[in-house]
């Protein structure tokens, strides 16, 4: 049976600023942003399954990115804990902003790494993914591939 690639497309709302950074983008802005999954396997070749003929059913990678990525980023703005920006955070939370302190500076790349972490975590033994490509901005994006890693 041939391997097949498929993608589902997603979209959410951060915010988020880079701490240190020497442009613009230490302060704190948003992105509307689009995430491409792309996964691959096998056609499931058992005509007795409702999921005959699928690689994954789409609504299933959608459950999967939606509780891991778009859910949880989604109107949210991310700091990396291990900066002053703690402080800003806290004082955002108790006003009853939704803020994520993660383990890393929240660029695109570095984003897309711990996205591919916990998609791969979520899919079944005969899929894997194979790319994911996260656009901040019309003409930029980060993309992470299975084979480079």
């Amino acid at each position: 049976m041939s391997k097949i690639r498929i993608t589902k497309q997603f979209s959410f709302e951060t915010g988020h600023a880079l701490y240190g950074y020497d442009g613009k983008c230490k302060n704190v802005h948003g992105h509307s942003y689009k995430l491409s999954v792309t996964v691959i396997g096998e056609p499931i070749s058992d005509t007795s399954n409702v999921k005959f003929g699928m690689v994954i059913d789409f609504s299933d990678l959608k459950k999967i990115v939606k509780e891991d990525i778009v859910d949880v980023f989604d109107h949210a703005t991310v700091f990396n804990k291990n900066t002053p920006h703690v402080e800003l955070a806290k004082e955002l939370k108790d006003r009853g902003h939704n803020v994520l302190l993660v383990n890393y500076q929240p660029t695109s790349e570095m984003m897309v790494i711990d996205f591919a972490e916990k998609i791969k975590k979520r899919l079944p033994e005969n899929i894997s993914l194979y790319a994911l490509k996260l656009q901040e901005t019309e003409s930029s994006y980060a993309e992470w591939y299975a084979t480079d890693n």
